[in-house]
């Protein structure tokens, strides 16, 4: 599908998105981006600017209309948002199959189109492309080609493959009309209980910040934004993985980012990487620098949104970033949402009224606020003379900037049957779920792995969390029992302290790193009449040592269907992963360790880059 286009004087044919008959400058896809930019924010009005300076989150429709049923009742409607605020930049949840993703989009293009400068709509997403839901963090992938999680990517650690999948997700996003991607996450995983490493590509700054200038390139398809690219927003800057005991700035218990061994430029370096690769977004973090000195300074503690050295002196000043500061969800307002809430995200300086916390982060160098709903608190700054409205020009100048570079003044349609063949092909999930299989980690346990593994085809395998269809299709025999089995599988679920007080809260895996007591007690009983291959989701660096204790083998996966793994298991899929973090002994050993560091505590079960063992089935 193309846009509506008229035909100036000269034959030049553009979008007159303003309706006036002319070709303004800004119409002019012949013109530099500058002057395009230049051309738009002059003709704004103040409300326009403040429309474009929220980044809301809006529920899309089940059957693709603008009006259609929505998939989050009660929130106000995209179409409100364009007509009545100006917003213009959407965030989403929840997708509708491809075709229907594909035709809301298009609906809300024709919406903005026919309001005021015509200004079309971005449209942003948190990861989708695994198996994590987490509406604070993450979406399963659905419709989408499901791959293992970034720390998955982090144990294959090869860029080249992490450009391939980048470049397949852009796809996807481009199918369907995505055009903003609010990540790469490169912060550093060096706190072992923190909820949000299965998103972070490992404890090694060097490779993270290598696998995120990849995975920029594989999401732009090149070395700049283009009509074919989706933007990139890297988070959570200056790195958000050292938090205080492991708890998350989400939540205000978890407010504090602590450096107790210095490392806040092992940190740091990730972002300075792909900052000079070029990255046209920035997401702070929620967290609170406690006790940090930056130049002989010692840094404002407040959240880092709102923290002018960070932002201006740091990120500005130092590193040279111009592009988009947008900042994390909720810092100025509550949020609620299936009768929970939240309250707002403003750390160090909830004393402020809501107007004020604007004001302070816009003076610290933000550009756009996450998931706030009213331009209003924008607005009566500037009525009120506290901010300049050349404040708000500066901003709206970057916003522009990466619309027109995304070409989507000039064409932001998509093709709606395309939508349906190409997300989700037969092409994209093969690769996906060989990804699966190729980033497992298998740990050799106490018992003899090589006795065990590769599973052998017609060897009786006793799995009670695989279907006996897998098992069968993987050509392994399934046993009821395990005293009957050649093999036992037994899958265990990562543990986490469940809390579920705020909003959000139940879905981040938290606290305690130790397996219950009773899980323990179940793989001995098994491994006690069977060799057993003990797997689990690796969410964050799990006390593995009862496990190995009983087991052949323990298997890492980051994301893996169970097909995946048993293609692990036989070997028909290599398993090639390396642990991205280190395995602790016990929990001792991680309460003697600092936030900050990677590795490091006392002897380790396994450490960090601990290969897989190899069971190819030729080995």
């Amino acid at each position: 599908m193309t846009a509506s286009l008229s035909t100036a004087p000269d034959g030049t044919r553009y979008r007159d998105l303003n309706r006036n008959g002319v070709m303004d400058p800004y119409e002019d896809p012949r013109l530099p981006v500058a002057e395009r930019v230049a051309d738009l924010v002059a003709r704004l009005s103040v409300e326009e600017k403040a429309g474009l300076m929220i980044q809301t989150i809006v529920s899309t429709t089940t059957d693709g209309e603008v009006d259609g049923p929505a998939m989050m009742p009660g929130r106000t409607t995209a179409r409100e948002f364009i007509e009545r605020s100006h917003v213009t930049h959407l965030n989403i949840h929840q997708i509708p199959d491809p075709r229907a993703m594909a035709r809301w989009v298009n609906g809300l293009q024709r919406v903005a189109a026919a309001s005021g400068h015509g200004i079309p709509v971005t449209i942003s997403t948190d990861p989708r492309h695994s198996f994590t839901e987490n509406w604070g963090a993450s979406f399963t992938a659905g419709h989408l080609s499901a791959w293992p999680e970034p720390l998955g990517l982090g144990a294959i650690a090869d860029p080249g493959f992490v450009r391939e999948f980048a470049d397949i997700a852009r796809r996807e996003y481009l199918a369907v009309g995505i055009r903003s991607a609010l990540h790469p996450t490169l912060d550093v995983a060096t706190e072992p209980r923190w909820a949000r490493q299965y998103s972070t590509f490992g404890q090694d700054a060097d490779l993270v910040a290598r696998l995120g200038v990849a995975y920029v390139d594989g999401f732009e398809g090149g070395d700049r934004l283009t009509a074919a690219s989706v933007a990139c927003m890297a988070k959570h800057f200056p790195g958000g993985g050292p938090e205080k005991d492991g708890e998350d700035p989400h939540f205000p218990y978890g407010t504090d980012q602590v450096y107790p061994g210095g490392m806040f430029e092992y940190h740091l370096e990730p972002f300075r990487r792909v900052i000079d690769r070029g990255v046209p977004a920035i997401m702070p973090s929620y967290g609170v620098p406690r006790g940090l000195v930056l130049g002989g300074e010692a840094v404002e503690e407040v959240g880092f949104g709102f923290n002018h050295q960070i932002i201006t002196g740091l990120l500005r000043e130092t590193l040279g970033f111009d592009g988009v500061v947008c900042t994390d969800w909720g810092l100025i307002t509550e949020s609620r949402m299936m009768g929970k809430q939240l309250p707002p995200r403003s750390w160090g300086v909830e004393h402020l009224s809501e107007t004020e916390r604007v004001r302070k982060a816009l003076d610290a160098g933000c550009d756009q606020f996450g998931g706030e709903d009213d331009p209003e608190l924008i607005l009566e700054l500037v009525r009120s003379g506290a901010v300049p409205e050349s404040r708000l020009d500066v901003s709206v100048a970057r916003l522009l900037r990466v619309k027109f570079e995304l070409g989507l003044f000039d064409d932001p349609f998509v093709d709606e049957d395309a939508a349906a063949e190409v997300v989700g092909s037969a092409e994209f999930r093969a690769v996906g779920t060989a990804a699966q299989s190729r980033s497992t980690v298998i740990l050799p346990g106490a018992a003899a792995a090589a006795s065990v593994l590769p599973l052998r085809t017609g060897v009786a395998v006793h799995a009670p969390e695989i279907s006996d269809e897998a098992l069968r299709e993987a050509g392994l025999t399934p046993a009821a029992a395990a005293a009957d089995a050649d093999v036992a599988i037994v899958r265990v679920a990562p543990p986490f302290e469940p809390r579920d007080r705020f909003m959000l809260e139940s879905s981040f895996h938290a606290g305690s790193l130790a397996f219950p007591d009773e899980v323990v007690a179940s793989v001995a009983e098994v491994a006690a009449v069977a060799p057993t291959v003990v797997t689990v989701h690796l969410e964050r660096p799990l006390l593995l040592a009862p496990l190995v204790t009983h087991a052949a083998a323990v298997v890492a996966t980051f994301g893996a269907s169970e097909s995946a793994i048993l293609d692990a298991l036989t070997g028909r899929v290599p398993a090639e992963g390396r642990l991205p973090f280190e395995i602790p002994r016990d929990g001792d050993a991680v309460l003697a360790g600092h936030s900050d560091v990677p590795g490091g505590t006392v002897d380790p079960v396994f450490e960090g880059g601990h290969p897989t063992l190899d069971v190819r089935a030729d080995a």
